[in-house]
């Protein structure tokens, strides 16, 4: 009987535990902004440039802008809404430092928005760096960029992160 209390008090203390670490992982997540840099890709005869804006944590998502751009195929560009689902399984690899699988769908601005499907992958460096790989489908070509994330706080440094995200999408042919 003695054993099975001590084990009873056992599972109840690593419950709790495990409550707390998520309760903090969550709270984490919250109180950062994830920041994507600017990527890019060859395609016939120019190049298309994937531009992210600061994604904002809700309910389990990253939201944000996001913008391609086509050169020399201008009318090929594309802008609309990011949103990212990390589950919790992913957001407590991100904060161990493993690689974390995503998915998520972008949709076009406009009358008529198209969505797709996007799938990505996370290789962190650290709890604030590491580098993100994107993929999805459009028309019957994969496109794949591989650009370098990193978070910020909520706050000043947030203001500062958005100003520089919006100054390379500004500056990216």
């Amino acid at each position: 009987m003695n054993k099975a209390l001590q084990l009873l008090a056992l599972l109840a203390a690593c419950l709790i535990v495990a409550r707390e670490v998520q309760g903090a992982t969550h709270s984490a997540a919250t109180n950062r902004i994830l920041l994507i840099d600017p990527s890019s890709m060859p395609v016939a005869a120019g190049k298309a440039t994937l531009i992210i804006g600061p994604l904002r944590w809700t309910n389990g998502v990253y939201s944000g802008d996001y913008r391609i751009k086509v050169i020399p195929y201008f009318f090929k560009g594309e802008k609309g809404r990011l949103a990212i689902v990390v589950s919790d399984e992913s957001l407590a690899k991100f904060t161990q430092g493993k690689v974390a699988a995503v998915i998520g769908t972008a949709t076009t601005n406009g009358k008529g928005g198209k969505s797709r499907h996007v799938d990505a992958e996370a290789t962190p460096g650290d709890i604030n760096h590491g580098t993100i790989k994107l993929w999805f489908t459009a028309g019957s070509r994969k496109m794949i960029f591989e650009p370098a994330y990193h978070f910020v706080e909520k706050g000043a440094a947030a203001v500062a992160g958005e100003s520089k995200a919006n100054n390379l999408a500004a500056k990216c042919p």
